[in-house]
């Protein structure tokens, strides 16, 4: 269905999910699930869990939302980029108020989209985000 990220070497874009919400977390995986060359590697439900899971699983990209309970979206988008400068963290949000956007870039996010997305534009952000250094 979707193209290759680097037809030389055949690898996936390895997409970590960290949202509240089982349906969101479940409909991100069907949807990932349905590109060659994006793979879901797994999910967390908090802040916490996304810091955790990402040592653990090393994911090219963290779709994250901002709004979870216990440690929220921005802190641990700073704690992961601080910690793992390579991860790329697109912000996935129904918040859509310019601070909070200003606030997850200057954490590190690489960038921000409504939940409302397309699903062309959606993919697109993953893998511009993954081919960039």
């Amino acid at each position: 269905m979707g193209e290759m990220m680097d037809t030389a070497t055949g690898a996936s874009i390895r997409v970590l999910v960290a949202d509240d919400h089982r349906m969101v977390r479940n409909g991100l995986k069907t949807l990932l699930d349905g590109f060659d060359d994006l793979e879901f590697i797994g999910e967390a439900v908090d802040g916490e869990e996304a810091i955790q899971l990402s040592r653990e699983l090393e994911p090219d990209i963290i779709l994250m939302d901002i709004l979870m309970p216990g440690k929220g979206g921005i802190a641990a988008i700073r704690e992961i980029c601080e910690a793992q400068p390579a991860v790329r963290i697109i912000v996935l949000s129904n918040v859509r108020d310019r601070v909070t956007a200003r606030a997850a870039l200057e954490a590190g996010a690489v960038g921000y989209l409504q939940k409302d997305v397309s699903v062309d534009e959606l993919v697109r952000t993953i893998r511009m985000a993954a081919n960039a250094s």
